[in-house]
C-alpha cells in the first residue's frame, strides 16, 4: 500500500493530518458552541453551520484561481498564517456584541485560510503523480492523503471534548446535555417559570448548586461556553505543528510546486516540447468535471449532517453511556491499538522479507494483547457526549483504507476496476443505505418539536455507529476518487481553478446542510427526515449512471 510513492505525499499529508486536526476539533463543539453560547435554534444553528461550512469550501476557488497564477507553495504558507489567526480569534471569549462580531470575523479568516490552504495543497500532490514513474499510483495515493486527513480527524472530537470538559470542571460544573437549552430558555424568558424552571432545578441540584435557578443559568452557560473557546484553542496549536511540517520537508515535494506556466518555461529552457489540449479536450474535460461536481453536491449534502443532524439525535436521541463492545468506541486508545493492527496485519502480507513479516506479526500480537488488557480495564458503563460520535467516521476511513486500495488494487490487476465515475454511484447509493439504518433507528421516536431537551425514549448507540459505518464505505468510494479524478482529468491550465469548483460543489452541499436543519424543526416526522437524504442520495445515483458512458469517454485520453 505504502510502496513506490514519493517522499512528498507523506510530507504533503502530515501537514493536512495537522491542519485538519484542528479543523475537526473546531467542528465538532462548534454547533454546540453556538446553541449553548447564543441560544441559536436548531434552524439559526443550521444556518451558520452551512453559511461557515459553504465558505470553508468555496473559497479553495478563489484561492485555486490564484494559485495558478502566483503559485501553489506559496499560497498553501499563506493560507496556514490566516487560517492560525482565524483560530486565535475564536480561542479568545469575548461578550455581548463583540461576541458575534468576533466570530464572525474569526469565520472569515478561517474561510480564507482554508481556501488558500487545502485545494492547493492536494493540487501539488496530484502533481507528484504526472510523473510517468508514479502515474499508474494516483488513486492509491490520495486514497492514503485521505487516511491521513481522516487520522487528524479521528482524534479531534476527543481532544475537543476532554479540553472542554476539563475547563468545565474547573468552574465546578460537568457537561449536561438538558441543561444549555433549558437555561437560555429561562434566561430569554426569566418569568415565565414552570416546567423549564423545575426541570433546570433539577439539574442545579445534580450539578451541586445551592444559589438562585438564574445564577446557575447564567453561570453554566458562560462556563460552557468558555469550554469551548478551549477547545478552539487547539486548532492554534496544531496549525503550527502543521506548518513546522510543511517548511521543514518542503524538498521532497518543491519539485511539485509548479503551475502550467512554469512548467511550459522549464520544458523551453530544455529544448523540450509541452503538447497542449485541443479546445475540444479541455471542453470534453470540464464538461466531466462539472457533471461529477454536481453528483458531490448532494453526496456532501447529506454527509455532513454528521456536525448537524446526526449530532442533535445522538444528544437527543441516543442514550448517554455505552456498555459491553460498543465501549470499545468511545475509547480511543482501543481504537488506536484496532488501527495498528490492522495496518501491521496488512504489512504481514505485503512484506517481502521474512524480518518484516516477524517484526509485523510481533506488532501485530502486542495490539490484541493491549485490546484486551484495555478492554478488561473499560468501566463497565462509559459515559458519551454527542460531539464523540463524530470520531467514528475518521475511524472506520483510516481502518477501511487499507481494505479499500487492496482490494481496488486487485480489481485493478484483473482488469475489472470500477471507473472512477462508476465508484461515485455507488458511493451515492451505500451513503442512501446509511441513512436508512437512521430511518429504521428513528421508528417510534417523537419529531423534535414534540421534546423539550432529550427524548423519552433513547435509543441504543450502535444505530449511529452503524449509520458512521455504512456512510463511511460510501465515502471511500466517493471524495478521495473524486480528488484523484480532478487532479487526472483537469487541464493543465487550470489544475487550481479546478480543484477549487470541486470544493465549491462542496461548498453547495454544506451549505444544503441547513435545509434539513430546518426541516428538523418544521413537525415533520423523525424517520422522514433521514428519508428525504434517501431521497437526494438515490436520485444522485441514478443520474450518474445516465451519464457514466459519456464521462468515461470525455475522460479516456487521461
Amino acid at each position: 500500500m505504502f510502496k513506490g510513492h514519493p517522499k512528498g505525499l507523506y510530507a504533503l499529508a502530515l501537514a493536512n493530518t495537522g491542519e485538519r486536526f484542528g479543523y475537526y476539533t473546531m467542528l465538532a463543539i462548534f454547533v454546540l458552541f453556538l446553541q449553548a453560547k447564543f441560544g441559536f435554534t436548531a434552524a439559526q444553528a443550521g444556518q451558520f453551520y452551512g453559511f461557515f461550512l459553504a465558505g470553508v469550501y468555496f473559497m479553495p476557488l478563489i484561492g485555486g484561481i490564484l494559485a495558478d497564477k502566483f503559485g501553489y507553495g506559496k499560497m498553501v504558507t499563506l493560507g496556514i498564517v490566516v487560517m492560525f489567526l482565524g483560530y486565535l480569534l475564536m480561542a479568545v471569549p469575548a461578550s455581548g456584541s463583540v461576541a458575534m462580531v468576533s466570530l464572525i470575523g474569526a469565520l472569515v479568516l478561517i474561510c480564507v485560510g482554508t481556501g488558500l490552504f487545502k485545494g492547493n495543497l492536494q493540487v501539488m500532490v496530484g502533481n507528484l503523480y504526472d510523473d510517468p514513474r508514479y502515474s499508474a499510483k494516483r488513486d492509491s495515493a490520495f486514497s492514503i492523503f485521505y487516511m491521513a486527513i481522516n487520522i487528524g480527524a479521528m482524534y479531534a472530537p476527543s481532544a475537543a471534548t476532554a479540553i472542554a470538559n476539563w475547563q468545565l470542571k474547573k468552574n465546578g460544573f460537568f457537561y449536561d446535555a438538558n441543561i444549555p437549552s433549558l437555561a437560555n430558555e429561562f434566561l430569554k424568558n426569566p418569568d415565565t417559570g414552570g416546567d423549564v424552571a423545575s426541570k433546570l432545578e433539577t439539574l442545579a441540584g445534580a450539578q451541586g448548586w445551592t444559589g438562585s435557578i438564574a445564577d446557575f443559568a447564567s453561570s453554566y452557560i458562560d462556563a460552557l461556553a468558555g469550554s469551548y473557546h478551549m477547545g478552539f484553542a487547539v486548532a492554534c496549536f496544531s496549525l503550527v505543528v502543521s506548518m513546522a511540517i510543511y517548511l521543514g520537508f518542503k524538498k521532497t515535494f518543491k519539485h511539485a510546486d509548479v503551475t502550467s506556466k512554469q512548467q511550459a518555461a522549464q520544458a523551453a529552457a530544455h529544448g523540450e516540447k509541452v503538447v497542449e489540449l485541443t479546445k475540444e479536450q479541455t471542453k470534453q474535460r470540464i464538461t466531466a468535471l462539472v457533471l461529477v461536481f454536481v453528483v458531490v453536491i448532494f453526496f456532501w449534502m447529506s454527509f455532513h449532517q454528521n456536525g448537524l443532524t446526526l449530532t442533535w439525535f445522538a444528544r437527543d436521541y441516543t442514550a448517554n453511556s455505552a456498555e459491553g463492545l460498543t465501549r470499545i468506541g468511545f475509547s480511543l486508545p482501543m481504537m488506536t491499538c484496532i488501527v495498528i493492527a490492522m495496518y501491521s496485519l496488512f504489512s504481514i502480507f505485503q512484506s517481502t522479507t521474512k524480518k518484516a513479516k516477524s517484526i509485523s506479526a510481533g506488532i501485530f500480537a502486542l495490539m490484541i494483547v493491549l485490546c484486551i488488557i484495555l478492554y478488561m480495564n473499560l468501566n463497565p458503563s462509559t459515559h458519551i457526549e454527542p460531539q464523540l460520535f463524530q470520531q467514528f467516521n475518521p475511524f472506520f476511513v483510516v481502518l477501511l483504507t487499507p481494505i479499500s486500495v487492496a482490494l481496488f488494487g486487485a480489481l485493478a490487476k484483473k482488469g475489472k476496476e470500477p471507473s472512477t465515475p462508476k465508484k461515485i454511484g455507488m458511493g451515492m447509493l451505500i451513503a442512501a443505505c446509511g441513512f436508512l439504518v437512521m430511518a429504521l433507528a428513528s421508528r417510534g421516536l417523537a419529531n423534535p418539536t414534540q421534546i423539550n431537551g432529550t427524548s423519552d425514549i433513547l435509543v441504543s448507540p450502535n444505530w449511529l455507529i452503524s449509520t458512521y459505518l455504512v456512510l463511511t464505505f460510501g465515502e471511500l468510494l466517493l471524495s478521495p476518487m473524486g480528488i484523484s479524478f480532478v487532479s487526472k482529468v483537469a487541464p493543465p491550465k487550470y489544475k487550481g481553478m479546478m480543484m477549487g469548483f470541486w470544493f465549491a460543489a462542496t461548498a453547495v452541499g454544506n451549505y444544503l446542510t441547513s435545509v434539513i436543519a430546518n426541516i428538523w424543526e418544521s413537525g415533520m416526522q423523525l424517520w422522514m427526515i433521514w428519508g428525504v437524504l434517501i431521497v437526494v442520495c438515490v436520485i444522485s445515483a441514478i443520474f450518474i449512471f445516465s451519464i457514466l458512458k459519456r464521462l468515461e469517454k470525455a475522460t479516456a485520453d487521461c
